[in-house]
């Protein structure tokens, strides 16, 4: 969906009656299939990890009644068509943005940390058109450049280290796209469409200040994707993902990274198993209609324990 149709449909939600948006919910909650079930239980269990009844700050919480736009828009019209299908008077607390910490007390965020106990951040799927951009990737991996691309920001140290070590390799084709003046300007190459970059057979995926935008996109198409190991999660469920299977693994500090290429492209085989393996993971967020199946029950979840 292109932006201007999303603010265009989410505008138009919040216009709908609540009683309107309750039972449709009510009506999607009691229609799950069987079979689906397990599947859709793992998922909420995993997003919504709070497993005893809690009590929110009333400084630092809302109602469904009372929920208004208080940052981003997307992240308002992503969290509203969730909590709007829920009892006025229901409580709870969110933040929004990029997380990397975990909340005080149970709250919706987009993104948390993968390590460690993370039960308190309840992950919903926020800034929806900024992350979930997936793609059509009609070229085959034995048709793309041997090549590693990648393009972004310079300014986080891990870019500035990837550019330090790696610019200019007659392997890689990567750059900052951004000017500020004074950093790096050796490294500032022109921007490359995302159609441009699956013509490379390996795409690099860094994360910034919390997951990296990416990686959603090249999982979804037919390069293999490349990245250090992942520290922030999102619905995405980044934390089940697993190295070798699902992307290949390089260290923090990029040393291995052209033997890793070297070794795919000498088993291209195993590269194809991992791609398949990253396009099958990626389909299971393409429903639409299970997504916000989840999303209802993760926050049923959450009402329900918070007193």
């Amino acid at each position: 969906m292109n932006k201007a149709k999303y603010y265009l449909n989410h505008s138009l939600v919040t216009l709908l009656p609540t009683k309107l948006l309750r039972w449709q919910a009510k009506q999607m909650l009691s229609h799950a299939s069987q079979q689906e079930k397990d599947a859709i239980q793992q998922r909420i269990d995993y997003y919504n990890k709070v497993s005893h009844p809690f009590t929110l700050d009333r400084t630092k919480s809302t109602n469904v009644k009372s929920f208004h736009k208080t940052g981003g828009t997307t992240y308002y019209f992503d969290l509203y068509k969730v909590v709007k299908c829920f009892a006025d008077h229901l409580r709870f607390s969110y933040i929004n943005g990029d997380v990397v910490d975990v909340p005080s007390q149970p709250s919706f965020v987009k993104s948390r940390p993968i390590a460690g106990d993370n039960q308190n951040a309840v992950l919903l799927k926020l800034n929806a058109i900024r992350h979930y951009r997936f793609v059509d990737d009609k070229l085959a991996f034995k048709d793309k450049r041997d090549l590693l691309v990648w393009r972004g920001s310079g300014f986080r140290p891990n870019r500035r280290l990837l550019l330090d070590t790696l610019f200019g390799h007659p392997q890689c084709d990567i750059g900052r796209t951004d000017t500020k003046k004074g950093e790096q300007p050796e490294f500032v190459v022109p921007k490359m469409s995302i159609e441009e970059q699956l013509k490379y057979k390996f795409i690099l995926s860094l994360e910034g200040k919390d997951v990296a935008t990416n990686l959603k996109w090249i999982m979804s198409s037919n390069s293999l994707c490349i990245t250090p190991k992942l520290r922030y999660e999102t619905w995405f469920m980044e934390g089940k993902l697993e190295a070798g299977v699902h992307y290949v693994e390089v260290k923090d500090d990029f040393s291995d990274l052209i033997e890793k290429m070297n070794y795919y492209l000498e088993h291209q085989d195993e590269a194809l198993d991992i791609i398949a393996n990253a396009n099958a993971w990626v389909a299971q967020f393409k429903n639409e209609k299970r997504e916000k199946l989840i999303a209802l029950k993760v926050a049923k979840k959450y009402f329900t324990l918070a007193e």
